[in-house]
């Protein structure tokens, strides 16, 4: 199942042909790469890429909005360019006439197969004089080309059309291009900062908002800047949810209390089951579906059953809903743990399976319907929607919730989730101004769960950075993990504790093939840290860990000197729960903010329920 064409250009039979004029030069985007690459503090990258963003001719902009990502769509369209280091390290030796041996043992030596080639094209300029200026209209063809390579000689052809754009490369030029097609950008450059820049570029600061709520619910960036640098704020305005385009998800606050949250709400708040799943969003439009993740995978082919009877439970004719899918157990019919439903994330034997792990998708909000946009509607207004426009039967069920008007109604409803196997509870507003803020993170929702009653303050979502050697029954493994917290001021990463329990022989054998693809032979360009691993990683991975507390910790770099002079925060006995998640960036893990509001919530007292 597939999602018909919107206002997003798809790629089509003749998407090559659709390149415009060549009219900026690679070099120069190659250029701003390097500046940006030397460069850690947010605003001056900010400034960078403005400097940059002036120069580059409207007809283009889009593709390169894209490029700086290293990336020629948004992050939801999911097409890969499939060119592993030693495919390139072919194009360099095709390019340079060096024989791949010698390619492979440098590539070895410096593991980073752009800067060979920055070695190798530099020294090959010096007896070349031969080539054309590479334009970035020809970057942009020559890796659609790659990526719709298909069939026996796809690698062929992929390496062809890469040593194609080499031999035209200065060095600087095809240590990025290298970069790109293996998908090991290093500039830094968050998506919050490229919005910065697009902001200040084309607009004015005070309407920054206004063009991040555009990106929100659209998740491209490129159509973003294309039409404010065309249209200007009343082309931003202008855009609204679509069909296939998915909108970051609306995120809930945490309180330590219940009492605390009612009394935040006002004294009423609806409360919803805080359901151990995967938090789906689902585009349906006629016949066709799309299941997309918070970390906007397109997951339709993991769920076919909830997308076949979601399509025929709908009653209208376009709709945006989102939901957790569940696992549950074809014998008791309860509902079962995250680890269950993940393996669903499996892209074979499906069939099997479906069969193995059944699934209910339990819906809790609706986005959008038949071409009206619901996110600036009341809480109450879009959930009753859901009722009815659907058929609540089946696989497809409404989140169970109620509203609540005390402390004690909420522990009642707190201890019914508990027994149903819940993760928790979600406290909603109910007033007129509970809109759904896409992206953002807010009072509106407020989630309990049931760490909060124990000795642990909260799990954690935190990005794998670096690992240790293990020693005795790990000699030859992984022994430990750094983790890092980020920083959405900063756009930085900081370290915040060294996890080394939690782990089962089955994960330690298989951790080597999880973070292989982010090995880095030195640390990350935006990671702040003391404490020096055995192996880097750049952040790509999140793990959730719970901890006793958040501490006070002069050996880790996340909250450096916001509690307290020369230290940062840390997390005391961390623990690995066994969940990997698949579904969250690592820009979407637990912030450095979020840690220090955990860090105060630990000196309130605690409304402990059974």
């Amino acid at each position: 199942m597939s999602i018909p064409k919107n206002n997003y250009t798809y790629p089509t039979t003749n998407f090559i042909d659709r390149v415009c004029t060549p009219l900026m030069n690679f070099a120069d985007v190659a250029e701003m790469f390097r500046v940006l690459e030397s460069t850690e503090a947010r605003l001056e990258m900010t400034s960078v890429i403005v400097n940059f963003l002036k120069t580059v001719p409207r007809d283009e902009l889009r593709d390169v909005i894209y490029i700086i990502q290293g990336k020629l769509h948004p992050d939801f369209y999911q097409v890969e360019f499939g060119m592993a280091d030693k495919l390139v390290l072919k194009a360099i030796s095709l390019t340079t006439g060096v024989p791949y041996e010698v390619i492979e043992n440098t590539w070895t030596k410096i593991g980073d197969s752009g800067e060979v080639a920055e070695k190798l094209i530099k020294e090959k300029k010096q007896i070349t004089l031969f080539s054309e200026t590479l334009s970035v209209a020809r970057v942009v063809k020559n890796l659609k080309l790659i990526e719709i390579c298909e069939g026996k000689e796809s690698q062929m052809l992929k390496t062809k059309y890469l040593a194609s754009m080499l031999h035209d490369s200065g060095p600087i030029e095809a240590k990025y291009l290298c970069r790109i097609v293996t998908g090991k950008m290093r500039t830094g450059a968050s998506i919050m900062t490229i919005l910065d820049a697009i902001a200040i570029t084309f607009a004015t600061k005070e309407e920054r908002s206004e063009i991040e709520r555009a990106f929100n619910i659209t998740c491209d960036s490129g159509l973003v800047a294309e039409t404010l640098a065309k249209n200007g704020m009343r082309g931003i305005r202008a855009i609204s949810v679509r069909i296939g385009n998915p909108i970051k998800v609306m995120l809930a606050e945490r309180l330590s209390s219940l009492s605390e949250i009612i009394e935040k709400m006002g004294g009423t708040c609806a409360v919803e089951y805080k359901y151990d799943g995967i938090r789906a969003q689902i585009h349906i439009s006629g016949n066709y579906v799309k299941i997309f993740s918070r970390r906007l995978e397109d997951l339709t082919d993991n769920f076919p059953d909830i997308a076949k009877s979601l399509i025929s439970h709908f009653r209208g004719k376009e709709v945006i809903v989102e939901g957790e899918c569940v696992a549950i157990s074809a014998k008791t019919g309860h509902i079962q743990s995250f680890q269950d439903i993940a393996h669903r994330r499996r892209k074979y034997n499906i069939n099997e399976t479906i069969k193995d792990i059944p699934v209910r998708i339990f819906l809790f909000d609706m986005l959008y319907l038949d071409g009206i946009d619901l996110t600036s509607k009341p809480y109450f207004e879009r959930r009753k929607l859901i009722e009815e426009w659907f058929n609540i039967a089946g696989i497809v069920q409404m989140s169970c919730m109620k509203i609540i008007h005390s402390t004690e109604e909420a522990e009642r409803f707190f201890n019914d989730a508990i027994k149903e196997r819940c993760e928790g509870i979600i406290a909603k507003s109910t007033k007129n101004e509970s809109v759904y803020r896409a992206g953002s993170r807010g009072f509106l929702w407020i989630k309990y769960k049931k760490d909060y009653c124990g000795n642990f303050i909260d799990s954690f979502d935190l990005v794998v950075v670096g690992a240790f050697y293990g020693m005795g029954r790990r000699a030859g493994k992984y022994g430990a993990l750094l983790m890092a917290s980020y920083d959405s001021k900063s756009g930085r990463y900081g370290t915040v504790c060294k996890l080394g329990t939690g782990f089962d022989d089955n994960f330690l054998d298989n951790l080597p093939n999880l973070l292989n693809e982010y090995k880095s032979n030195e640390k990350p360009h935006l990671l702040d840290a003391k404490i020096i691993p055995d192996i880097w990683f750049q952040p790509g991975i999140v793990l959730e860990v719970v901890g006793a507390e958040v501490t006070i910790s002069p050996n880790h770099a996340a909250g450096m000197n916001v509690i307290k002079e020369g230290s940062g925060i840390g997390i005391r006995f961390p623990r690995f729960t066994g969940r990997v998640r698949y579904d969250k960036e690592p820009e979407q893990s637990t912030t450095v903010s979020e840690m220090i509001k955990m860090y105060n919530m630990q000196f309130t007292d605690f409304d402990l329920t059974t």
